[in-house]
């Protein structure tokens, strides 16, 4: 599977998948618990409520190009998730977060979209490290991460930590 990506506009497109960034009509949509037409059956999830009060609260992420985006799948035009950066970066450091809708958890998509997103954002002025934090009752997202290429490199008795370098040597 590649996971190259293009920049179009201020999308990016990997192999299987869009990440767009959010309309302001899809996230009052969202927080309005509105459905929309391009939305997959089971989207919004928890966590795409959560990212969409994040930006409710925080609308620069509507801006930014690497803010918040919505991941969609280039064979149907759903939206299947969200992913984002937590900008502007702390000490040249940013924080990525991501989650998929049930129905397509398992395809690789998280993967797909955690490397394109990490991989564009290393290329930034400003920014050497890309991290996320996660529950260690949640082994899938390690998962996820050790496969986009980020390593674990700490954490606490209830969270991991994992970060991917712009000098590291795994090709994003």
């Amino acid at each position: 599977m590649s996971f190259s990506f293009s920049l179009t506009g201020t999308d990016l497109t990997t192999e299987r998948l869009v990440l767009r960034q959010w309309s302001t009509d899809e996230l009052s949509a969202v927080l309005d618990d509105r459905r929309l037409l391009h939305w997959a059956e089971d989207f919004p999830a928890e966590g795409d409520r959560g990212i969409a009060g994040f930006i409710s609260e925080h609308p620069e992420c509507l801006r930014e190009t690497y803010g918040q985006r919505q991941i969609v799948e280039r064979g149907t035009g759903l939206v299947v998730g969200a992913i984002g950066l937590f900008w502007p970066p702390t000490d040249r450091a940013v924080e990525i977060g991501y989650g998929i809708v049930p129905s397509r958890r398992g395809r690789g998509y998280a993967t797909e979209a955690t490397r394109a997103l990490a991989g564009f954002v290393l290329a930034a002025p400003g920014v050497d490290t890309v991290y996320a934090n996660v529950e260690l009752s949640n082994p899938a997202s390690g998962r996820v991460l050790e496969k986009a290429g980020l390593r674990r490199v700490g954490g606490d008795a209830e969270t991991a930590r994992y970060v991917v370098t712009a000098a590291d040597p795994v090709a994003l």
